[in-house]
């Protein structure tokens, strides 16, 4: 009896491990399915991407300081220069609101001296990449 038991633990052993090596078995081919959606998202980020690249003009910068002030003379500038682009960056520990996108630095100069007239603190600056 004892050896008719331990046949049929050998066997079930034996079994156990064939009928895993199947399971455990993956298949050779893969699918993938992708969001037409998804490659005019990438597109979109390329072209951004190359605009920051070929970012290399001049800005005007108005103010230097804390948060809460920085976005108060932000929509302070925006109300009276409205043609003109403006954002709000962060170099520690400061926020800073430029001005444009100035190809040469005599375009930024000539923007500078109207900018001046509300923003006398106001100065060019060449960003870094």
């Amino acid at each position: 009896m004892k050896k008719n038991t331990l046949q049929a633990s050998f066997l079930l052993l034996i079994l156990t491990a064939l009928l895993s090596i199947n399971s455990a078995a993956q298949s050779s081919k893969v699918s993938l399915s992708q969001d037409p959606k998804f490659e005019q998202l990438l597109n979109e980020k390329r072209k951004i991407n190359v605009s920051i690249a070929a970012n290399e003009g001049y800005k005007i910068q108005i103010y230097t300081g804390d948060s809460e002030n920085s976005k108060r003379e932000l929509t302070r500038f925006k109300a009276d220069y409205g043609h003109l682009d403006a954002t709000i960056i962060f170099h520690t520990p400061y926020y800073k609101v430029w001005i444009g996108n100035f190809k040469t630095k005599i375009d930024a100069q000539r923007h500078l001296l109207e900018i001046q007239k509300k923003y006398a603190n106001s100065i060019i600056i060449k960003p870094n990449k």
